[in-house]
C-alpha cells in the first residue's frame, strides 16, 4: 500500500506498508509528482507502516524515471520518516546526505508529535 495525501500548500504525507509491484510503483510516482506540481521548498512525512523490498519490476519502474524523480525531490527542503526499523531509519537519514538541499530526520511512529514539529521547523535540532 502506498498512499499520498497533500497536506497544505507545501507538504505531502506518504504512508507506505507491504510490497510495491511494478503496476503499484507506477501508480505511486505518478501519485507523487502529480500532488508535488505546485510545491516548492516542501516537506514530506513518510510513515513506513511495515517495510518491503519492492519487487523487481517496481525497482525497474523506478529506474527509469529517474530524471522526473529528482526533479521532484528537489521540491522539498525537510523529510521526515516514521518507522520502528532501524535500518530503515538509518538508511532514510543517510540519503539525505546524499541529495543537496534535502535534510531528513527519522523518528519512531510513536514520536509523530515530534516528527512534525520537526519538518515545521519547531524541533530542537535541524
Amino acid at each position: 500500500m502506498f498512499t499520498v495525501e497533500k497536506v497544505g500548500s507545501d507538504r505531502l504525507d506518504i504512508e507506505m506498508s507491504g510490497k510495491l509491484d511494478s503496476e503499484e510503483m507506477r501508480a505511486a510516482l505518478d501519485e507523487l509528482l502529480d500532488k508535488s506540481a505546485e510545491i516548492e521548498h516542501g516537506k514530506m512525512l513518510f510513515d513506513i507502516v511495515e517495510y518491503h523490498l519492492p519487487s523487481m519490476g517496481a525497482i525497474g519502474v523506478e529506474l527509469s524515471r529517474f530524471p522526473s524523480m529528482m526533479r521532484f525531490i528537489r521540491k522539498f527542503d525537510r523529510a521526515v520518516v516514521l518507522s520502528d526499523t532501524n535500518w530503515v531509519k538509518k538508511v532514510s537519514e543517510a540519503e539525505g546526505f546524499l541529495i543537496p538541499g534535502l535534510t531528513i530526520k527519522s523518528f519512531n511512529r510513536d514520536q509523530r508529535d515530534q516528527a512534525e514539529a520537526w519538518l515545521e521547523g519547531f524541533g530542537t535540532d535541524s
